[in-house]
């Protein structure tokens, strides 16, 4: 599906008519990263990328685009022309998606003529802010729902359409085991999953009867709503009814529930479950759910087999984006490229400049132990000792010794070159896959939701030198 150039801020197309007009169009570097983590937590999953690279090759101006800024009189027919015929044409180094990541360090970095890297600010950051933001969450319920699985039930509460296609799609990356969400199934080959609503149970004579119907037509897909009337006096017993002339029949029901108090009705209708005989019997809730709830629930014991969460997970909750930024880091003069940076007064809107690689550290457990920026064209070799310094304080650093690590592994791989993909699309289920063994690399100090620890994001010696002599000489004017 084409994704029209118009997808992108007015201001863009303005920027890039004045670099067509002035002829200032060299071949630039940006790199997209964020300022800091969602939710409060230690870390988030990077999401999105598949369906950015898809968007980089489909990203073009249609004759009715073109019509639509002819007709704003802003525009020359020259520059016009140009948009007419345009497709990128830029190479893409990014982090796999799945990868769980860290503040400051990139996660895209995008090669290509001035004009090419602008246009698609605004898509690199909607596509991958969003998707990050949501798959991070996702992963953040799954952890504290622990051994029990979980359902995406957003898309009535979603940002629209695509917000959530998108947040399916992510929120399955995250962890989430089944979507409610059927398109998204379709489109992403996500497995699907459902109850019924309160409006099955109202609309026949009675609730028993709504319960029979149902095991009736689904009987190995047969959970029960049981909250509609009186969940612990019809409900449980009209759901014990049908439980027991399902186990007659060597088929298992499931029961759930969408309001009161969810620590104290689980309790009750577990053990009314078993006093029956119904032991295979599973309880799933749903009701406004998010990861503090899953977590104190679980933490308390309570016996829920299944959880359904819907808004917190495809909106983000209390959190509706991610910081994440897109910015000039180097730029070809003559035959050479030349490092960029923008300096603020706020020390963690200075970025780090030049075209950089991320490493990430390995301790002799297994786990991550830091992330290290460096310039792309350095080549740490394994068995050396290195120093990593603190992205913004000049006296903050650790040596890390030869014997403290176990290997390290350069995260930013190429993705695409001159406009096209070149690498195997991945499925969804093994990035799914791929986000739970980077979290199983992660200590649970940074995965905590509590005043989580914070991972270390370090700069090499030869990038920290670069920044401070760029600083320098912008300030002192030398």
């Amino acid at each position: 599906m084409a994704v029209s150039g118009l997808f992108t801020d007015f201001y863009e197309l303005t920027m890039t008519q004045g670099y067509f007009l002035a002829g200032n169009n060299p071949d630039v570097v940006f790199d997209m990263f964020y300022r800091t983590n969602p939710f409060g937590g230690g870390y988030t999953v990077f999401c999105g990328l598949g369906e950015l690279l898809s968007r980089l090759e489909s990203f073009a101006f249609s004759g009715q685009d073109i019509d639509y800024l002819r007709s704003l009189g802003q525009f020359s027919d020259s520059f016009l022309d140009y948009l007419g015929t345009y497709r990128f044409r830029g190479t893409v180094h990014a982090m796999p998606e799945g990868t769980v990541a860290f503040p400051q360090e990139p996660l895209i970095r995008i090669h290509g003529s001035l004009i090419d890297c602008q246009l698609v600010e605004g898509l690199v950051l909607n596509t991958i802010n969003f998707q990050t933001l949501i798959a991070t969450k996702s992963a953040r319920i799954c952890q504290a729902a622990g051994q029990s699985s979980v359902m995406e039930f957003g898309l009535r509460r979603a940002q629209g359409p695509d917000g959530a296609d998108s947040a399916s799609r992510a929120a399955y990356i995250g962890g989430a085991g089944l979507t409610s969400n059927t398109y998204a199934a379709k489109k992403y080959g996500i497995p699907t999953g459902g109850t019924m609503a309160h409006s099955w149970i109202m609309s026949f004579p009675s609730e028993l009867e709504s319960f029979r119907e149902f095991a009736r037509i689904y009987p190995n897909h047969c959970i029960l709503l049981i909250d509609t009337y009186d969940t612990l006096g019809s409900g449980i017993e009209n759901a014990i009814t049908v439980g027991l002339e399902q186990k007659k029949k060597g088929l298992s029901i499931g029961v759930r529930i969408d309001s009161g108090d969810l620590s104290y009705l689980p309790r009750v209708i577990r053990s009314r479950l078993d006093e029956a005989g119904l032991e295979d019997a599973t309880i799933c809730v749903s009701n406004d759910l998010n990861e503090e709830i899953v977590q104190a629930l679980v933490s308390d014991g309570v016996p829920i087999d299944s959880w359904g969460v819907g808004t917190n997970m495809v909106t983000g909750g209390s959190q509706s984006s991610l910081n994440g930024v897109y910015k000039l880091s180097a730029k070809k003069a003559g035959s050479e490229f030349v490092p960029a940076m923008k300096i603020s007064n706020s020390f963690e809107k200075t970025t780090n400049p030049g075209i950089k690689q991320v490493y990430r550290f390995y301790g002799n457990d297994g786990l991550a132990l830091a992330d290290y920026i460096t310039l792309d064209d350095e080549k740490p070799e394994a068995g050396q000792d290195f120093v990593f310094y603190h992205p913004f304080s000049d006296t903050d650093l650790f040596r890390l010794k030869h014997t403290s690590y176990s290997a390290f592994e350069p995260l930013l791989k190429k993705v695409m070159e001159g406009g096209k993909v070149c690498v195997p699309e991945r499925r969804l289920s093994e990035i799914r896959d791929s986000v739970k063994a980077n979290l199983q690399r992660l200590h649970r100090s940074y995965r905590r939701f509590i005043n989580p620890h914070i991972y270390k994001v370090s700069l090499s010696e030869s990038l920290k030198s670069l920044k401070r002599s760029l600083i320098i000489r912008a300030r002192t004017g030398e």
